[in-house]
């Protein structure tokens, strides 16, 4: 896989994930699915946590544990968290914008045990970030909105 793709690709996915997140207002952010679901808020604040900790945790190591969930008090708006989930993205988009095609393939010694080709990392938090904006566009439509249609 080039890499000019895997960056084109989650330049993509982010995109839909941004106007997804856009057609929540602040007042639907505690909303919850069902009752032991996450709310619209905690599932934002999960798909930026995630990334930060798999990026800087398991990915470039530049921290020493998994850093803790973004407490939900300190996102109040939707704004908030939009900035957040922009802010984590970016060392992510720099990162990956230095590297060749033959650092996908080098392999990883993640620090909760197994080893991967970093290419399968960075795919799997494409893949998660796809997975919660599915989530998210079919919370849209049980508020009565529209989701995203890609």
């Amino acid at each position: 896989m080039d890499i000019e793709y895997l960056i084109s690709h989650w330049r993509t996915v982010r995109t839909g994930l941004l106007e997804t997140v856009a057609q929540f207002t602040d007042r639907d952010l505690d909303f919850r699915p069902f009752e032991t679901a996450w709310t619209v808020r905690q599932l934002m604040l999960h798909i930026a946590h995630e990334e930060h900790g798999e990026f800087a945790y398991g990915i470039t190591q530049e921290l020493s544990e998994f850093p803790p969930a973004y407490p939900t008090e300190e996102y109040p708006t939707l704004e908030s968290i939009r900035s957040l989930l922009e802010a984590v993205h970016q060392p992510t988009t720099t990162y990956l914008s230095m590297l060749g095609e033959a650092d996908l393939r080098r392999v990883i010694v993640t620090p909760w045990g197994p080893s991967y080709p970093l290419i399968e990392m960075i795919r799997h938090l494409i893949e998660h970030e796809i997975h919660h904006r599915g989530e998210l566009s079919l919370i849209l439509g049980m508020l009565g909105k529209k989701g995203l249609d890609v």
